[in-house]
């Protein structure tokens, strides 16, 4: 084990707030001393404590509400904890809410000074990145313009380009870049992924499964204040999605076995599929009844059952050893426990650590669902796909989706319902995870290039 401190350390913080129902009961709390309180307490957050380790990237993922920002908030230490402590060792860069320490009377060049001070920078040193700087944050002539002028996303690139110019031991991002747009977003993940390679280390809040899921080394979930659990961000992830689609009733139990469970551990892939090899290299179609998901995560029901998952050839054959370039039929079937109203029904493929790679629904949205379906029927769904994926192993989710209070939500899901592997491919000049069926061609313009 190493005895490096850990970069983060939490130790049983809470946060509470005073909550008055009329203004002047501030003014009578201040005079009676503390004798009576006309006030009610509301805990942000209760006996929260983890470790972040050196070089480590820790992922924070919850509701609106979870305490999720009050947590990134004290360990930057612009906010105090009510009890506990926080400890942070290096210098902190943080992208909270947006535009926090910007004046918006000064301009963007004279904020970018300011900025980088109060992180720790001499302006020395400020003058020799800004050029990088405004580079970054591509505003263009907004720069020498008061930062009150700018659009919401001109001020996280800004705030963000600053932060991660100042070359932070710690970086710490709440959810700020949702707001730029796909590019800018892209340009942030690349920069943070190459900080990440230079031992910063990082705490990143994000409603993105898949940003958690790609960034993360572990995640933490909140939930009302409360840690329920921290450990393997695509199992934390799939508990979240079970605990927020949850029928009210159930969330507390759920709640309760997230809590209990160990979500530590990465899950182990099919390991034993190993009797099959020879078979998974023929060039044909297999089908391994040891190949199945150790990783499946159910969601409360709200009536509707699925079960039954199958990958079948065209012809009806069950495989689960799949042939790139190859068409496939997913089915799965759904039993109607109860009436339904604006019913879809859904698929997505995705990676062992968690990516979502695509999929499909049954209708692009409500006008096109179907409207109703009566308890007791039971629904086949299939799903007609060509695998463009280049061999390894790749899950399946299945969902319906309804409306039984007026608005969208899941009426049942299972996440990593199925499991599938494509098999290897002999001279594979494709690389990543898609084929995109690439043709290549090399040309000289002179004769001079060695043919050895």
């Amino acid at each position: 084990m190493s005895s490096k401190p850990p970069a983060i350390r939490v130790q049983n913080v809470g946060k509470c707030y005073e909550m008055y129902s009329k203004p002047h009961h501030r003014l009578l709390q201040t005079l009676c001393k503390g004798h009576r309180k006309f006030y009610k307490e509301f805990w942000a957050l209760r006996n929260i404590s983890f470790d972040v380790a050196a070089g480590e990237t820790v992922g924070i993922i919850g509701r609106n509400g979870s305490g999720k920002s009050t947590l990134l908030q004290m360990i930057c230490g612009t906010l105090a904890p009510t009890n506990g402590c926080v400890t942070a060792n290096g210098r902190i860069a943080a992208l909270l809410e947006l535009g926090s320490g910007f004046n918006p009377e000064f301009t963007g060049r004279e904020n970018v000074f300011m900025n980088g001070t109060v992180l720790g920078l001499s302006r020395k040193e400020v003058a020799a990145r800004f050029n990088s700087i405004i580079e970054f944050a591509d505003i263009g002539e907004f720069i020498e313009q008061p930062v009150k002028t700018y659009s919401s996303g001109m001020m996280v690139r800004l705030a963000f380009a600053v932060a991660i110019n100042v070359d932070p031991q710690i970086l710490i991002v709440d959810e700020a870049l949702s707001v730029g747009d796909e590019a800018f977003q892209r340009k942030c993940f690349a920069r943070i992924e190459e900080i990440k390679k230079n031992g910063a280390t990082i705490l990143f809040c994000s409603h993105s499964g898949g940003t958690i899921v790609n960034l993360c080394d572990r995640a933490l979930m909140l939930d009302a204040g409360k840690k329920l659990a921290i450990g393997n961000p695509k199992r934390i992830f799939a508990e979240y999605q079970k605990l927020i689609y949850a029928p009210a009733d159930k969330r507390a139990s759920i709640r309760r076995a997230i809590e209990a469970a160990d979500l530590t551990a990465a899950e182990s892939v099919a390991p034993a599929d190993e009797p099959n090899r020879e078979k998974e290299e023929e060039p044909a179609e297999v089908f391994n009844e040891h190949l199945k998901p150790k990783s499946t995560v159910e969601y409360e029901s709200h009536g509707p059952l699925i079960h039954s998952p199958r990958i079948l050839t065209l012809d009806g054959k069950s495989v689960n050893g799949l042939i790139r370039g190859r068409t496939y039929r997913y089915t799965y079937q759904v039993d109607f426990k109860k009436q339904a109203r604006h019913v879809r029904f859904g698929m997505l493929i995705k990676t062992i650590s968690g990516v979502a790679l695509g999929g499909a629904a049954t209708a692009p949205g409500n006008a096109d669902s179907i409207a109703s379906i009566q308890a007791g029927q039971e629904a086949t769904v299939e799903f007609i796909f060509r695998c463009n994926l280049n061999p390894g192993t790749y899950f399946l989710n299945a969902g319906v989706t309804g409306t039984p209070d007026d608005e969208e939500t899941y009426l049942h899901r299972i996440i990593d319902f199925c499991m599938f592997k494509v098999l290897p491919v002999e001279n594979n000049t494709s690389t990543g995870m898609i084929d995109f069926n690439c043709k290549t061609k090399v040309k000289f313009l002179s004769d001079l290039a060695s043919k050895n």
